[in-house]
């Protein structure tokens, strides 16, 4: 009879682990937040868990494991000592069919369906059972004993959803329309907001409007109203000598003083400079707490490479700000055929997306950079390059810089040639300029 309640106490304690495995594997962090300020029972508990889930889980398996044998082998004891083969035959239908369905379909099922009155009940529960010294010691040994056998040194933080899942679970959730498609568009760039720096989305420095700090008030008025700008740098002997950024405001109150003749050099504001490497994740939350909306970008041997406003790291997650004032320029021109025109400052991965191709890692981040980079020094107006099925030309260059790029496909006759071909489609050598 002794044994009899051990089984059904071993089957028990099986079900009540099965249904923990599957309600706090199905619990994420934010959702263990959103209880715990509602005050909910065991809420703490679970919170705890789920930021370490490989804290609970080998241990959660393997006393899972332990029970499992460990009533099937005293139910083929009992069958074998009462009924001989047959008894054994009928005690393995027996574990297979009641193990099976209380222990695992029917504790598991109600995780499913309720995950958080599951998660709750269990998460107390887990909590005391990982706090025994033994089962941690018994479950760290068996583990360690794994990564022996398996090749490296095994997973130290336990399970984990890697970005590529994350964005496909969002693809699968918009596609059942159980998120909006501006939400699927929102959450992709959150995420390729991590690996973004400040190369990629800075204003350039041929691009950067500036004034010399010598230079009138009213002059640098006048040109800070003809940009549009709120903010300007200013320099002292060259672009690369940014000694601080100019306000609008500034100006303007300085002119409505009777100061218009007087030099910028007094009214100009500290600048913050940051390395073009550094990720707009880290430089966003910096500018906010330092109320700054502009940073002057350097290269790595110190010179200027650009600028980036607060609205540059904002638009890479909203998308672009447009304001009544601003002058749009679309950034892709459908020239139907699968023939594009595209802004030569336009992101490799957007062209990437655009083309659904994937480029080589290289030594630039615009379609700009990408066609300078296959011929090999600036093109002229017209000039061409096939490359990977597409012929890249270069359109409205102005000095050394490449303003548009057509994109057009090649014929299936002519995909094969990949050498770079002048504006007249003779071809060129590749070595040249």
């Amino acid at each position: 009879m002794v044994m009899v309640l051990v089984v059904v106490a071993l089957i028990a304690l099986a079900a009540v682990l099965a249904m923990a495995e599957t309600a706090l594997t199905r619990t994420n962090r934010i959702r263990a937040l959103t209880l715990a300020e509602e005050g909910k029972k065991g809420a703490k508990q679970l919170l705890k868990l789920v930021e370490h889930p490989e804290r609970f889980l080998n241990p959660l398996l393997l006393l899972l494991l332990l029970c499992h044998l460990g009533a099937a082998s005293i139910v083929s004891l009992l069958a074998e000592q009462w009924a001989g083969a047959l008894g054994v035959a009928l005690g393995i239908l027996f574990e297979v069919v009641v193990i099976f369905v209380l222990a695992e379909a029917i504790p598991k099922t109600f995780a499913v369906q309720h995950p958080d009155r599951a998660a709750l009940r269990v998460a107390p529960f887990v909590s005391a059972i990982i706090a025994f010294p033994l089962v941690r010691l018994l479950s760290w040994v068996l583990i360690g004993l794994a990564n022996v056998l398996v090749p490296g040194k095994g997973l130290k933080t336990g399970p984990f959803v890697s970005e590529s899942e994350l964005l496909a679970t969002v693809d699968v959730a918009t596609e059942g329309e159980v998120i909006e498609r501006e939400e699927r568009r929102l959450i992709h760039s959150i995420i390729e907001f991590g690996d973004t720096v400040v190369r990629e989305v800075m204003v350039p420095r041929p691009d950067m409007v500036a004034v010399e700090a010598r230079a009138s008030v009213q002059d640098s008025l006048e040109v800070a109203l003809a940009a549009g700008y709120s903010r300007i740098p200013v320099y002292e002997l060259g672009i690369d000598d940014i000694v601080g950024i100019l306000y609008t405001k500034d100006l303007i109150r300085a002119s409505h003083d009777g100061k218009g003749d007087e030099p910028v050099r007094e009214l100009v504001r500290p600048a913050n400079f940051v390395p073009e490497t550094k990720r707009v994740a880290e430089l966003l939350p910096e500018m906010q707490k330092q109320k700054q909306h502009m940073a002057i970008v350097v290269d790595e041997h110190g010179g200027v490479a650009g600028l980036v406003t607060l609205e540059d790291l904002i638009e890479e997650l909203v998308g672009e700000i447009v304001d009544e004032y601003d002058v749009e320029e679309a950034q892709v021109e459908d020239l139907g055929g699968g023939e594009y025109r595209v802004n030569a400052r336009m992101p490799i991965d957007e062209l990437e997306e655009l083309l659904d191709i994937e480029l080589p890692e290289g030594g630039y981040d615009t379609v700009g950079g990408l066609l300078l980079d296959l011929l090999g020094h600036v093109p002229a107006e017209g000039e061409s390059v096939d490359f990977d099925g597409h012929r890249l030309t270069a359109e409205n260059v102005q000095g050394r810089r490449i303003g548009r790029v057509r994109i057009s496909p090649l014929h299936p006759a002519s995909a094969s040639a990949s050498a770079p071909a002048n504006g007249d489609g003779s071809e060129s050598d590749a070595g040249e300029g």
